[in-house]
């Protein structure tokens, strides 16, 4: 059974690092690549919302016997083929971990307005990712 507290403590956090990103939304693109600042708070505060997204559903596949997943991306898979998240969100959540891997790993020069474009068109797959778990929970 999945640790109640673990999660809502990392659901906390992601409510918090979700406010907090839409607190910069309205901000321009140009702005956006113009203050080393904000892109620097908006990638760091990316990076940790996918984390505690990615250590959800890491827990849940520990907790629940289910297969074990390849890699961060694979967690996502993992969660929709037990009926736990919806299918349709897998690719853009798979994408967000490959996402936070170029951010931690550098592996490349980041993209400007495709972090811009996750701040202002994305965030929403955070939310509904956080509202099936949720629903999952309740389930138990």
């Amino acid at each position: 059974m999945v640790d109640r507290d673990v999660m809502e403590r990392l659901l906390g956090l992601l409510e918090e690092y979700l406010n907090d990103l839409e607190s910069v939304r309205g901000i321009s693109l140009e702005y956006y690549e113009s203050d080393k600042k904000t892109r620097r708070f908006v990638e760091r505060t990316l990076q940790i919302a996918i984390e505690a997204c990615l250590d959800m559903g890491w827990h849940i596949i520990a907790d629940e016997g289910l297969p074990e997943a390849e890699s961060n991306r694979e967690v996502f898979s993992v969660l929709a083929a037990a009926g736990i998240i919806e299918p349709g969100i897998v690719s853009n959540l798979r994408d967000m971990a490959s996402f936070r891997n170029l951010i931690v790993h550098d592996y490349g020069k980041i993209n400007d307005e495709t972090v811009y474009r996750i701040l202002t068109e994305r965030l929403g797959d955070f939310r509904d990712y956080a509202r099936m778990i949720v629903e999952h929970l309740r389930r138990q």
